[in-house]
């Protein structure tokens, strides 16, 4: 059986345009999360969160393949950002930015595969924020989106272009800033990071 990309299967999802801003309405899916806050590039807490999000979900890959034959690539990191005060939000103040570090999970998942990858950790890792994980549906729903291409700390223009076609389309902002993370910036220079950044929005009556 081959193995299922659902970055490529859901392309306009995980794969937009960097020139074009494009509206998507994404559905419900399942994710591993753990919540947070501080800026994620000096808090422990956020590196002990992927490490969690990373061993479960490469757990759960195995365990679905041995037990269903299915097997898919393990997604890649998702965050969701926010501020207690939406107009507080910056790039410049990550100090008091709150999080919700993800990971999409297939069809295939269930909360007994989950149950049971969570306690193969802890037996195996038992990384340090294993308990702070759980496994949720997410329904973001109507969006707009844009591909960033270069460091995560030169975003501010590229979600001001989000937010200018929100105003200028007869949109308003909802919900929480999402940022999908598709490159590895451990083997990826800055300049070429590739970064969905998604914003939730509803139409204006």
């Amino acid at each position: 059986m081959s193995k299922v990309d659902f970055k490529k299967k859901w392309g306009h999802l995980y794969n937009p345009s960097a020139k074009k801003i494009s509206v998507v309405d994404v559905p419900l899916m399942n994710f591993l999360m753990i919540d947070g806050t501080g800026d994620p590039n000096v808090s422990p807490e956020y590196q002990q969160a992927l490490e969690a999000l990373f061993s479960i979900s490469y757990t759960l890959k195995f365990r679905v393949k041995k037990s269903t034959g299915e097997d898919y690539t393990v997604m890649p990191l998702e965050g969701l950002w926010w501020t207690e005060h939406p107009g507080q939000f910056s790039v410049s103040n990550k100090d008091i930015w709150q999080w919700t570090a993800m990971m999409m999970q297939p069809e295939y998942v269930t909360s007994e595969f989950f149950t049971d990858a969570l306690a193969e950790v802890r037996r195996k890792k038992d990384p340090i924020a294993l308990d702070k994980v759980r496994f949720a549906p997410y329904h973001e729903g109507l969006s707009v989106q844009i591909m960033h291409i270069g460091p995560y700390a030169a975003e501010e223009p590229t979600i001001a272009r989000l937010h200018q076609f929100v105003r200028e389309n007869g949109y308003e902002l909802r919900a929480k800033h999402h940022e999908i993370y598709l490159s590895d910036p451990r083997r990826t220079r800055p300049e070429r990071l590739r970064t969905v950044l998604r914003q939730p929005v509803q139409k204006l009556l």
